[in-house]
């Protein structure tokens, strides 16, 4: 192929076949898809890994600050109301930092055409994944009607799928629960997935916990609905070639152990945000990397990353906040989270406090 190259604000080089007339545009996360509005087919993820979308905590700088203890765990954003990507901030909403790949955006939403726009949109600024909520159990998502509610629509959930795929050449996925309400058990699971997967859905993420919609908080529906992992295994058994990614309650590499024949992968959720480390630990059980992580690295690394953003006159707070687990498990955990969450809203506050946070764990440690 004879190939001219053109600069692009969202991917390395826009190729041009000079026998062919087709662009190509070369990402820097080294996949070539058509620069047409012809979709191909979605690139194929490594799903053995990832971490949870959480509201109001993995934002932008959390997401950057796990990422440093694995370079290959699949991160999801919070998330995002397609609505207000498309009336919103775009780039607030969803601006990244291109270290985060791969990165999948999880939307919220029921219009199939409001989804579709947002989701073209966040393939515009490189997102891997697009992810719908349809798990969610909170009153203020139910009075939207997304979230876990959905499920009681598999049609419309059809739909949704089938516009953002129409739109998109990124894997374009759902994640869900097991049931609502008095509504569970595979066969309630399987009439939902089934109109899904017919819309062209590439992957499920299926937290093993029906949603309760009445009377619990959504923190309580992470906790009392019993797990029900076996009807995760049964749908992964059901769909073969469609990958399965089981969420909920797994917080060790020997409490995932037991899934791996069953499933393609999964997700790690609060675990991760409250002992990041954890990541580290699941990415050399499942293969992801070979050796576990050194914290002090990556707290170095994270250092240059607040720098960075300090002098773009970030707050030290909305950044110190998501590495206040750095040190669990370890001693000089309780000084170190002393230390930042005393001083961090400070105006004057800024890496030195990210050093004397270090040091208050390392002489805790030596006491």
């Amino acid at each position: 192929m004879i190939a001219t190259c053109y600069p692009s604000r969202l991917f390395d080089s826009i190729i041009k076949c000079e026998l062919c007339g087709w662009l190509f545009t070369y990402q820097a996360r080294n996949s070539v898809s058509l620069a047409t509005n012809v979709p191909l087919s979605p690139t194929v993820l490594d799903r053995r890994l990832s971490v949870a979308p959480m509201m109001e905590w993995t934002d932008r700088h959390c997401r950057s600050y796990l990422r440093l203890w694995s370079p290959n765990v699949l991160l999801y954003t919070e998330m995002v109301v397609a609505q207000a990507i498309i009336k919103g901030d775009t780039q607030r909403l969803l601006g990244f930092d291109q270290a985060e790949h791969p990165l999948a955006l999880q939307l919220g939403g029921s219009e199939p055409q409001l989804l579709a726009r947002a989701a073209r949109m966040a393939m515009d600024f490189g997102y891997d994944e697009i992810n719908l909520n349809v798990g969610c159990p909170s009153d203020r998502v139910q009075k939207a009607v997304f979230g876990a509610c959905l499920m009681r629509e598999p049609k419309r959930v059809a739909d949704c799928v089938a516009a953002m795929k129409a739109v998109v050449n990124v894997p374009v996925t759902v994640k869900c629960r097991i049931g609502v309400d008095d509504e569970e058990g595979y066969e309630f699971l399987a009439r939902f997935v089934e109109p899904v997967v017919a819309a062209g859905c590439d992957a499920f993420i299926v937290h093993a916990r029906k949603a309760i919609l009445g009377g619990l908080s959504p923190k309580e529906n992470r906790e009392i609905p019993p797990l029900c992992y076996p009807v995760v295994w049964q749908l992964k058994k059901a769909y073969p070639q469609l990958p399965i990614v089981l969420n909920g309650g797994l917080k060790t590499a020997e409490q995932t152990a037991p899934h791996w024949p069953h499933v393609d992968g999964v997700m790690i959720g609060r675990e991760a945000y409250h002992r990041p480390a954890v990541l580290s630990e699941l990415a050399v059980a499942c293969g992801l990397q070979i050796a576990p992580t050194d914290p002090e690295a990556v707290y170095d690394r994270w250092i240059e990353y607040v720098a960075g953003w300090l002098a773009r006159g970030e707050r030290l707070a909305a950044m110190s906040r998501h590495v206040l687990g750095h040190y669990t498990g370890r001693p000089g955990a309780r000084a170190f989270r002393r230390t930042l969450s005393m001083a961090a809203h400070r105006p004057d506050a800024g890496v030195p406090l990210l050093r004397e946070a270090r040091r208050a764990a390392s002489e805790s440690q030596a006491a």
